[in-house]
């Protein structure tokens, strides 16, 4: 069964929507961009605020006191005393800043963190991490449930889902069956997609335990006069553990391949049908060899893998089921396989298809390429200079012969030492330090700065091993 959803005109409304909503986020023409405080997908339940900064939490460091916010394509960097400041986890448990050395908060977990400033330096006195939201028993669905339904599908089991994200999100790929009802734009699209009959089954998801556009959607709709409404709390990430989600060819096309991020795509038809013509990049994965080609697929468990067939069909859904039993944690089937690729009248590659499948993660923002950095070790050039951020008893230990030892928490002291007609390239042993020091010197008027962003183990004479796993 084909689960492609076939709301054009919708899609399109949301689109115009989602992009006035981003406009509001521009700044006055002629003037500086300002540093974002609240990360944009916060702002839909949420305004930025004095002294507190909304975002994702995107690692520390207590070698020189810092805690990275991702907020969008900015990082804040806020500086903190693990004795002071007050941390409050998911669970509502609270610390000081050893809940923070013991990982208790992940990389890319919402998070709020207020603090004080003094002489242009934050000084953060709480961090907050953002909560499962609360929903009633009585509106919770599991994830269970939502198979049983989309196995037999809405027609069958009159039933309407919608997924709640923001249609950027939703473009990324999406539960079966469901059709994209944005919560920034609820109210305009409401009476457009919600059923007329008040009393029939609604579902609602989003992105997770976390997310609260799925519970305010319900809100919503209770409001309106539905009686029969259910909140998918897992969410998408839910149902990506136990199942393959869909994407459309529009989808796949602009929101992954014309955007250039990384993903795995796999054909599994079979290799004379493959050969006839395929979309570019795609890799060779018969469906019949599947139980040998998913024990040899050499790529990360949260890689975005694409898979399609001819027609959307048994092969990949094949595929995609195999791929999910083995722990895959992001795959997701092409809607109306390659037929609806060419129906698009999107490009068609011939000749031979990859054999191996690989997946490289897209680079932080400000990364150097491991091999890049050897080069530069091996023979420094004299337009680039090399900082080594550990601390003075790391350096001396051992450490490359071409760099200079700046530790992170004395660079303020000595930007006299740091040219800025170079390259620079900071490293460290994890890439975390370096990484800290990368935002430091941009914030300070470096433009010219790359971190290494791995693993560098250093021997007292200078040689050394690097590694991204």
């Amino acid at each position: 069964m084909s689960y492609e959803n076939k709301h054009p005109v919708v899609l399109a409304l949301a689109v115009g929507i989602w992009i006035s909503a981003a406009v509001a986020f521009a700044a006055e023409p002629g003037a500086p961009a300002a540093k974002p405080t609240i990360a944009k997908i916060c702002t839909t339940c949420h305004k930025a605020e004095t002294g507190a900064v909304r975002g994702y939490f995107d690692g520390v460091s207590f070698k020189v006191k810092t805690i990275q916010v991702k907020i969008d394509d900015a990082t804040e960097l806020i500086t903190f005393d693990e004795d002071d400041i007050k941390v409050i986890n998911g669970a509502g448990k609270t610390g000081d800043g050893e809940f923070l050395k013991d990982n208790l908060i992940k990389r890319g977990h919402e998070i709020k963190v207020e603090y004080t400033e003094k002489n242009g330096v934050k000084t953060a006195v709480r961090l907050i991490e953002k909560p499962p939201v609360k929903v009633s028993e009585e509106l919770m669905i599991k994830t269970a449930d939502i198979e049983k339904l989309v196995a037999q599908g809405p027609e069958k089991r009159k039933y309407y889902l919608f997924d709640t994200r923001p249609l950027p999100r939703f473009q990324e790929g999406s539960i079966p069956t469901a059709v994209n009802l944005p919560y920034p734009a609820f109210d305009k699209l409401a009476e457009m997609l919600l059923p007329k009959d008040k009393s029939a089954l609604v579902i609602f998801y989003c992105a997770g335990p976390t997310c609260s556009m799925s519970p305010g959607s319900a809100a919503k709709a209770q409001k309106m006069g539905y009686t029969n409404l259910k909140v998918y709390k897992d969410g998408m990430p839910g149902w990506l553990d136990k199942n393959y989600g869909i994407i459309s060819t529009q989808f796949l096309k602009e929101a992954w391949i014309d955007k250039d991020i990384p993903h795995v795509l796999l054909d599994a038809r079979a290799s004379k049908e493959a050969g006839k013509g395929f979309i570019k990049g795609a890799v060779a994965f018969p469906g019949k060899q599947v139980a040998k080609l998913v024990k040899g697929l050499d790529v990360k468990k949260n890689a975005p893998i694409m898979v399609y067939d001819q027609k959307g069909g048994k092969d990949a859904r094949a595929v995609a089921s195999a791929l999910v039993k083995a722990g895959f944690k992001k795959v997701l089937v092409l809607t109306g396989g390659l037929e609806a690729w060419q129906a698009a009248n999107y490009e068609v590659a011939g000749g031979k298809l990859t054999a191996k499948a690989s997946y490289v993660p897209k680079p932080r923002p400000g990364e150097i390429n491991p091999d890049e950095f050897k080069k530069f070790a091996a023979e420094l050039p004299a337009n680039v200079m090399i900082i080594d951020v550990r601390s003075t008893h790391e350096g001396h230990a051992g450490m490359l012969k071409t760099a200079k030892l700046i530790p992170a928490e004395e660079i303020k002291d000595r930007l006299t030492e740091i040219p800025k007609d170079k390259l620079v390239v900071l490293y460290c042993n994890t890439g975390v330090i370096a990484e800290v020091s990368y935002h430091t010197l941009r914030e300070l008027g470096y433009t010219n700065v790359k971190f290494v962003d791995a693993k560098t183990v250093f021997e007292k004479n200078g040689s050394y091993t690097i590694s991204k796993d």
